[in-house]
């Protein structure tokens, strides 16, 4: 049926009116049943009321406290156990507050529990705790408990912890009369409450009376009391004093307390302390109480110092040990590896955190054989357990020799260590053994050596007896062989010799420079000694690097009788020489005065006062006036050489211009160096200077060599007369082209009476070596590579002769 466009406006109008209706039929339902619920909530809520306060009447009906903590009081008070709430009867509640006579919180449930908290408590085990302990177990883990708590007047509480739900209930109830009356057993204690009970004073005396410092805190960490030592160290004065301030040892005292009656242990710590000005090393017991805890400080600072001088002590024989060459490995009494240095390290080439893991002393060996570094064992577990016996067995030193594979020889040590276990010392013995074969190697060789000496050798220790010897020692003394061998003492050697040398004196003297280590005695000597069979022994000792000392004899008979003929010769020699100078000298004077007679007449014909000479007479007058020069000229040198031989000619030092002296010595002998055509010329060196010399001397020095040069050099030839100054040096040298000299006549040409040919006496090189020793000089002579001879002649610039003193004028010439 269809809807008319007038009727949409009644349909809308009647929805809206039966919707209307619908929400209050509704309306009216709804708010029905809220009055319901409402009515049923208040009943609830009454019954349970009802119920709450039944329950509570129970529980004030309770004959001690109940103490609850809910969810949200597990925090606060009671070091983070919160602040319980209290129920139970207020009978019981009166009874309980004389515990909280050392309480702090104002709170009566607190105040209980700290007073309950730390006294004596045992658990149904039988094993001693406390309120604290328990109750904090039961809270953290939710460890239930019942504990049997003991006053300080002997009265007994129970008290009991569980867990309801999310709740934490501890029931206390006072138990003295029960306990009593059923327990059959009394406790450590008790025990101990009874005998301090009998005499309380006693026990107190003595603390007062302890040298150590002595107090007691409560379970809130207060002092109670203290004894006259704590109140001397807190500088109290009275124990009034200190109880009012509350003055502890240290900050860490009250902090050691709480952690004592937390825990319900002793607790042991060692600290310094400033006590009457002065820090001192204190160790700080502290144990739980009935109610607390107790304490005692005891100096320890005697103790301490010897720990860390034991310490320092350890640290430095170890340090010491690291610096030794052997290896060192110490094992304590359990076997393990305590200590090693770095020469044991690296002698065995283990691993270092092996080492540092502490392993066993059998872990080590069993490490070092799989390695192959120990010796080759056939049964390597019986050597083992010899090794590991030494533990239990091992009596003063045991040494053993350890041939390893890598070819190195140890010396192995054990022995007990002082602080319980075992060291080893491990030494390598390799070198030691090599040196110790050349040694001996050595000695055999030495021994051999000795034996080929046909000089008597015996070498002797410090503690005088004989280390070594030769045949050749037997034989000279007769001694016999076999009885050399056992080292005899040098007196038993002596004894064995007196009857060839019995002067004692002279073997005690040696037996001193064997023996005596002085310094003076360990000094080479010589001697002699004439035996009784006639011969001669020159004997030597010398001391030796390693201590020993050597004496060596050899028989010196012939060589003396060679000696005595070669003496007597040379003494002839000598009077021949004394006399060939003395019949010189004489002969030189007495040829002077004829010689001059000779030479006067001659001078006085070649004048021709009383006539004229024929040529021929003119010749013969010549020849008699150069012979007769020649022969004065020998005769002069003759006895300057005479004198100087004597040590009778002296020099007459001045100053003498180098230059002109060579000038003027080449100038004189120019005209007889025409005569033989021959050059001569002289070199001059630079600067030469002044010298200090005898010019007189010098001019025969050069006289002598250069006609010495002109007698051997042929016509057309050549002298040089060079002079130079290097120094404080000055060098004459002649040199000519002459026919030279054999290397045979130039070792003796400056000797006396020797010349090159037999037209000279052989005095004129002699002559030149004299003159030019008093100067304080040298002559030398050499051949000239261009042939001829070089005679060299060195001088110093100023001549000082024995006596004479050294006056130079050099300065004044600007030298």
């Amino acid at each position: 049926m269809a809807i008319s466009g007038e009727q949409v406006p009644f349909i809308m109008a009647a929805g809206a009116s039966a919707l209307a209706l619908a929400s209050l039929l509704w309306a009216l339902r709804v708010s029905d049943g809220a009055r319901g619920a409402a009515k049923r909530f208040r009943d609830r809520s009454s019954q349970l009321e009802t119920e709450v306060q039944e329950h509570k009447a129970v529980l004030s009906a309770h004959p001690g406290a109940i103490l609850v903590w809910d969810a949200d009081s597990f925090s606060g008070d009671l070091e983070g156990l919160g602040t319980p709430r209290l129920m139970g009867s207020e009978a019981a509640f009166a009874a309980m507050l004389r515990y909280t006579d050392d309480a702090i919180s104002p709170d009566p449930a607190m105040a209980i529990l700290e007073g309950l908290a730390d006294l004596e408590a045992r658990d149904v085990s039988g094993r001693d705790t406390t309120l604290r302990i328990a109750l904090r177990a039961l809270m953290e883990e939710g460890t239930q408990f019942s504990l049997t708590i003991s006053g300080r007047n002997r009265e007994f509480l129970e008290a009991d912890g569980r867990t309801a739900g999310a709740n934490v209930i501890v029931w206390i109830t006072d138990s003295t009369v029960r306990h009593m009356a059923t327990s059959k057993r009394i406790t450590r204690w008790e025990e101990t409450r009874r005998i301090i009970a009998s005499d309380p004073h006693a026990f107190v005396d003595m603390l007062d009376r302890a040298p150590f410092p002595a107090w007691r805190m409560s379970g809130v960490g207060r002092l109670l009391w203290a004894n006259p030592a704590y109140l001397e160290a807190v500088e109290a004065g009275t124990l009034e004093r200190a109880l009012e301030r509350q003055l502890t040892l240290d900050a860490q005292s009250a902090d050691q307390t709480k952690r004592t009656i937390e825990k319900g242990a002793e607790i042991d710590e060692t600290r310094t302390i400033a006590i009457n000005g002065e820090r001192r090393a204190m160790r700080v017991l502290t144990f739980p109480l009935n109610g607390g805890a107790g304490a005692m400080a005891l100096d320890v600072s005697a103790q301490e110092d010897a720990r860390e001088e034991l310490a320092r002590l350890e640290k430095a024989h170890a340090e010491t040990l690291n610096h030794v060459a052997d290896g060192v490995a110490i094992f304590g009494s359990d076997r393990r590896l305590n200590f090693y240095n770095r020469a044991f390290a690296e002698m065995w080439d283990l691993d270092e955190a092996f080492l540092l893991d502490s392993p066993t002393h059998g872990q080590l060996l069993d490490r070092l054989r799989e390695q192959r570094k120990l010796p080759a064992r056939t049964d390597y577990a019986a050597w083992r357990a010899d090794e590991l016996s030494y533990y239990l067995d091992i009596d003063g030193v045991e040494e053993d020799i350890w041939s390893l594979p890598n070819k190195s020889t140890l010396s192995v040590t054990r022995q007990r260590h002082p602080m319980g276990g075992l060291l080893l010392l491990f030494k390598d013995i390799t070198t030691e053994l090599d040196l110790q074969t050349r040694f001996n190697a050595m000695i055999k060789t030495q021994t051999s050596t000795l034996d080929s000496l046909h000089e008597a050798c015996a070498v002797f220790g410090s503690d005088g007896r004989m280390r070594l010897w030769n045949h050749a020692f037997a034989q000279l003394w007769k001694l016999d062989a076999d009885g050399l061998k056992n080292n005899p003492d040098y007196s038993e050697i002596v004894k064995s010799c007196l009857p060839l040398f019995h002067d004692t004196n002279t073997w005690d003297e040696i037996r001193g420079h064997i023996t005596d280590p002085s310094a003076k005695a360990r000094q080479a000597t010589t001697g002699e000694m004439k035996r009784s069979d006639g011969s001669i022994l020159t004997y030597l000792t010398h001391p030796l690097p390693d201590g020993n000392t050597l004496i060596a004899m050899v028989d010196v008979s012939a060589t003396r009788r060679v000696e005595s003929a070669l003496r007597e010769r040379a003494e002839a020699f000598e009077a021949a020489d004394r006399l060939k100078t003395e019949f010189v000298q004489n002969v030189s004077y007495q040829l002077r005065s004829p010689l001059t007679t000779i030479l006067g007449y001659a001078e006085f014909l070649q004048s021709q006062r009383h006539g004229d000479l024929t040529d021929r007479q003119a010749d013969y007058v010549s020849a008699i006036l150069q012979a007769s020069d020649h022969l004065s000229k020998l005769i002069e040198n003759i006895l300057d050489l005479a004198m100087i031989e004597a040590g009778r000619l002296d020099l007459d030092l001045a100053d003498v211009s180098l230059g002109q002296l060579v000038d003027d010595s080449v100038e004189m002998v120019v005209t007889k160096a025409e005569d033989t055509q021959v050059s001569v010329r002289a070199e001059l060196g630079e600067d030469l200077g002044l010298i200090r010399a005898d010019e007189h001397r010098l001019r025969q020095v050069l006289f002598n060599l250069v006609s010495n040069a002109l007698r051997f050099t042929e016509p057309g030839g050549e002298v040089v007369v060079a002079a130079q100054r290097v120094g404080e040096m000055a060098t004459i040298t002649v040199t000519d082209t002459g026919k030279g000299m054999a290397p045979e006549k130039r070792a003796t040409s400056f000797d006396s009476f020797t010349s090159g040919d037999q037209r000279g006496a052989g005095l004129g090189l002699a002559l030149v070596h004299r003159f030019i020793d008093l100067h304080g000089g040298n002559v030398g002579i050499k051949e000239n590579p261009a042939g001829g001879t070089i005679v060299t002649c060195w001088l110093p610039v100023v001549a000082v002769p024995e006596g004479a003193k050294p006056v130079l004028e050099l300065a004044e010439a600007g030298i």
